[in-house]
């Protein structure tokens, strides 16, 4: 189990129980105490929960954890290439427009782009740029902006401008939680400004995103179930939340 796996499954049982202590958790996932207590640390740091002595205790509002891109890359990545396969059915014909958030999913989405795939992409992922760059077909448009080291993606006023002016076919999105009543949702407030503004200039809205996000609150919402066409996930999603979902107008397509 990585970290980022470890410390979201600490928050839930956190969640669930009120408290946990330092001893119960190191039975539970078979690690260190020390390991334990870093983990609590990373997670009373985000404001996941809080610190008391021996353990931790439930924060009033819990939060999602944001890790580096390298190590969500890694997580659940199996899920990850089915869901990038699946969404390529989603991009337009040739000659279309996209435009591609910054993460582990969307990437892969664009290692998928075949060399001939004739498509204007737009992108404020780094990662994502290298790997569209060399296809010789493909006019890559890189966004501006400050680059955040955890998701390598350009974020900032500049940026937000930038898409402002934009009009694409399909915008290709990644979410860190997903839920009917706080919609999509991601930790940092500058890259939920990124990622509204892409929601706004596309046509048709496409969020990527594993079934670990779903049922799940990150601190800061951009985008509301209406807002967003098509969910992308994998076949363990909940079925109560696919149901609600695809009641408030969301098609879900299952990996």
């Amino acid at each position: 189990m990585y970290a980022e796996e470890r410390q979201q499954a600490i928050a839930d049982l956190v969640r669930s129980s009120g408290r946990a202590s330092v001893a119960e958790l190191a039975l539970e996932f078979a690690v260190t105490t020390e390991t334990v207590r870093r983990d609590l640390s990373a997670l009373a740091a985000a404001r996941v929960v809080r610190r008391v002595h021996g353990g931790a205790v439930l924060t009033p509002v819990p939060t999602v954890v944001e890790s580096g891109l390298d190590e969500r890359d890694l997580t659940r990545a199996g899920e990850k290439e089915r869901i990038a396969r699946a969404a390529t059915h989603l991009l337009p014909d040739s000659g279309g427009s996209v435009v591609l958030d910054a993460g582990s999913t969307t990437s892969r989405l664009a290692a998928l782009l075949t060399r001939d795939a004739r498509l204007t992409v737009f992108t404020h992922g780094v990662p994502v740029a290298s790997r569209v760059a060399v296809l010789p077909h493909v006019q890559l448009h890189l966004l501006p902006g400050r680059v955040r080291t955890p998701t390598q993606a350009a974020v900032g006023a500049e940026t937000v401008r930038s898409i402002g002016r934009l009009r694409v076919d399909v915008a290709f999105l990644g979410a860190n939680g997903i839920s009917v009543d706080h919609g999509f949702s991601t930790p940092d407030a500058d890259e939920a400004a990124v990622k509204a503004a892409l929601v706004r200039a596309a046509r048709h809205v496409v969020v990527l995103a594993d079934s670990t996000k779903l049922g799940r609150d990150a601190t800061v919402s951009f985008a509301d179930l209406a807002q967003v066409d098509t969910l992308v996930t994998d076949a363990d999603a909940p079925d109560g939340l696919v149901g609600a979902l695809r009641a408030h107008g969301v098609a879900v397509i299952l990996t």
